[in-house]
């Protein structure tokens, strides 16, 4: 006979909460469960052994289409093992570019606080390279991409322009300026 667990056990069997068992339902991940005459869910174990395997599927990252994929993957006897194989080379191949656009990402952002004197001076070149990054350089990863400067010279933007003429940058800033000034708060 088949041991049936109300949505608080089959949580604590699975090591999902039951909010997240409620959620996979909602979304049609899992079939809803059976239910007492009173209305209250029911698992078994088999139910309980899907919800351990989305809980290890998200552990590592997979994302709600790729479980479900994977689950039917799971249940059809007849299925190919390279497609289970593709399925999970595909989010391998994902998580490595995704890691590569952290690490440049990391690198970046280090350039950029070493480049700040992190003083009561209110120049702050983090600012300055965010500005001039956000309007002229490609992003990070990106074919041609330069490492951000080090140096507080003058910004990309300033370069080789007269003094006078103002740039997107100085124009940014004096926008930003006016919109947080003490007289325009509420």
């Amino acid at each position: 006979m088949t041991r049936l667990m109300n949505i608080g056990e089959a949580a604590d069997a699975a090591g999902i909460s039951a909010k997240m068992i409620r959620h996979y339902e909602q979304i049609g991940l899992v079939p809803a469960a059976a239910r007492t005459g009173s209305g209250y869910r029911q698992y078994t174990e088999r139910d309980v052994s899907i919800l351990h395997f989305i809980r290890q599927s998200r552990r590592l990252g997979f994302s709600m289409e790729q479980i479900a994929d994977l689950l039917g993957l799971w249940s059809n006897r007849r299925r190919a093992s390279r497609q289970v194989k593709a399925l999970a080379q595909g989010h391998l191949d994902a998580l490595e570019e995704k890691m590569r656009e952290m690490l440049e990402m990391q690198r970046a952002l280090k350039q950029l606080l070493s480049s700040c004197h992190g003083d009561d001076n209110p120049h702050c070149a983090i600012l300055e390279e965010l500005a001039v990054s956000s309007t002229e350089a490609p992003e990070p990863g990106a074919v041609g991409a330069k490492p951000i400067r080090k140096s507080s010279a003058k910004p990309l933007a300033t370069r080789g322009k007269p003094r006078s003429e103002p740039t997107a940058h100085v124009e940014l800033m004096a926008w930003t300026r006016a919109v947080h000034a003490p007289h325009n708060r509420h």
